[in-house]
C-alpha cells in the first residue's frame, strides 16, 4: 500500500522520538524537508525535536519558518512569541505580539503579553494598556490595569477617573476602592480619600488596615476627633493586635504636637498621657510601628500629667480618681487619665 512521502518522515521521526533519539528524528526530517520544504506537519515536527535537544535557536528558526508558511496562524505566532520571550528578544516578541492583534483585536490573551514586553524591553506599555481598555471598557480588571499605570506616570488625577467608571460598573470592587484612595491622596484630595475607604470598609467592615488608613487620613485633615475614632475602631476589630492602640497612641500624639501650647497646659500633659499608656498597651501587645513612648518617657516631667499634677488637682477631680481634658481644642478626647493608687 503507498503512503505519501510526508507520512514516511513523519512515521520514522516519530519512531526515532519514542527511542529518545531526537538527532535520528532531525536527520530524517531534514532529509524530508529538502524533498518537501514547504510541508508545515514535518517542519513542526523537525522544530519540537530542536526543542527536546536544547537546540532552541534552531527551534526558532523553525517557527519563523512556520509563521512565514502559515502568517495567520496565531498558533504558530503564539509559540514564536513565548521562544523569543525566553530568550529575552523583546523587540521581536513585540513585532509577532502585534501581528497576532492585527489578526485577533479582541485576543485578551495577547494584550496582556503585548504590554509586559513592552515593560520587559524598557518601553512605555501605557499606550497597551489605554488600548486595552478603550476597545473593552466595561472590563473592570483592564480599567483598574490602565489606572495603575496611570499612577505609575504620575497621572494620577487621570486615574481617578478610570477608577470611579469602573466603580460605577461594579459597586462592590474592593480593589477599585482601594486604588481610587490611593489615587486621590496622591492628588491631595484627602476627602476622596476618605470617601473611598469608608465605603470600602461599608464593604468589608472587619478589615482593621482599613480603618488604620482612615485614622492616618483625618490626622492629615487635622481631625483628630475622627482620626480617633477610626483608631478606636482598629482596636475592636482585633483586641490582640497591638496595631489599633498604636494608632491609638498616634492620633493622640499627633495632636498633642499639633495643639499643644507653651508653656504646656494641664490638658496638653492629659493628651500626652494618654498617647504614653496607648503605646505602653501597644507594646505589650508586640506592636513594633510608629511609638513615641521612649521620648515621651524620657521627657515625663516635663511633658507628661504625672503625680505633682495630681496633687495639684481640685479635690472634686481627686474624689473622682479620674482627669479629663477640658479645653476646646481637645473637646474631641472623651479618654480620661486614671491615676494610679499611690497618687494621693
Amino acid at each position: 500500500m503507498y503512503a505519501p512521502p510526508e507520512e514516511i518522515y513523519q512515521y520514522y521521526s516519530i519512531a526515532f522520538e519514542q527511542m529518545g533519539k531526537f538527532d535520528s528524528a532531525e536527520a530524517v526530517l531534514l532529509k524530508g524537508l529538502r524533498k518537501l520544504p514547504e510541508n508545515i506537519q514535518l517542519r513542526t515536527r523537525l522544530a519540537y525535536t530542536y526543542k527536546k535537544q536544547g537546540k532552541y535557536e534552531k527551534q526558532i528558526i523553525e517557527y519563523e519558518r512556520l509563521a512565514d508558511l502559515d502568517p495567520i496562524n496565531i498558533t504558530f505566532l503564539d509559540d514564536l512569541s513565548k521562544l523569543y520571550k525566553d530568550e529575552e528578544r523583546y523587540d521581536d516578541q513585540i513585532s509577532i505580539l502585534t501581528k497576532i492583534m492585527e489578526i485577533d483585536p479582541n485576543n485578551e490573551k495577547s494584550q496582556s503579553e503585548l504590554a509586559l514586553a513592552y515593560e520587559s524591553s524598557g518601553k512605555d506599555p501605557l499606550d497597551i494598556y489605554q488600548k486595552r481598555y478603550e476597545e473593552n471598557m466595561d472590563n473592570i480588571s483592564y480599567g483598574l490595569d490602565f489606572a495603575d499605570r496611570l499612577i505609575e506616570a504620575d497621572r494620577a488625577d487621570e486615574a481617578t477617573t478610570i477608577l470611579k467608571r469602573a466603580i460605577r460598573i461594579d459597586p462592590s470592587s474592593k480593589l477599585g476602592y482601594r486604588k481610587l484612595a490611593d489615587a486621590t491622596q496622591k492628588i491631595d484630595d484627602l476627602d476622596g480619600a476618605t470617601s473611598a475607604l469608608e465605603t470600602l470598609f461599608n464593604i468589608d467592615p472587619r478589615d482593621q488596615n482599613v480603618a488604620i488608613k482612615l485614622s492616618d487620613l483625618y490626622i492629615d485633615l487635622a481631625n483628630y476627633g475622627k482620626a480617633l475614632k477610626w483608631a478606636e475602631k482598629a482596636i475592636d476589630l482585633n483586641t490582640t493586635s497591638g496595631s489599633g492602640y498604636g494608632q491609638k497612641g498616634k492620633v493622640y500624639y499627633l495632636a498633642w504636637d499639633d495643639l499643644r501650647q507653651n508653656p504646656f497646659s494641664n490638658d496638653d500633659r492629659i493628651v500626652a498621657k494618654l498617647a504614653f499608656d496607648a503605646f505602653s498597651k501597644a507594646e505589650e501587645l508586640g506592636y513594633r510601628g510608629f511609638n513615641k513612648k521612649p521620648w515621651l518617657s524620657k521627657n515625663a516631667k516635663e511633658v507628661l500629667y504625672g503625680k505633682a499634677q495630681w496633687f495639684m488637682a481640685d479635690s472634686k477631680v481627686k474624689n473622682r480618681r479620674k482627669i479629663s481634658a477640658q479645653s476646646k481644642e481637645y473637646e474631641w478626647v472623651i479618654e480620661s487619665v486614671i491615676p494610679p493608687a499611690s497618687w494621693k
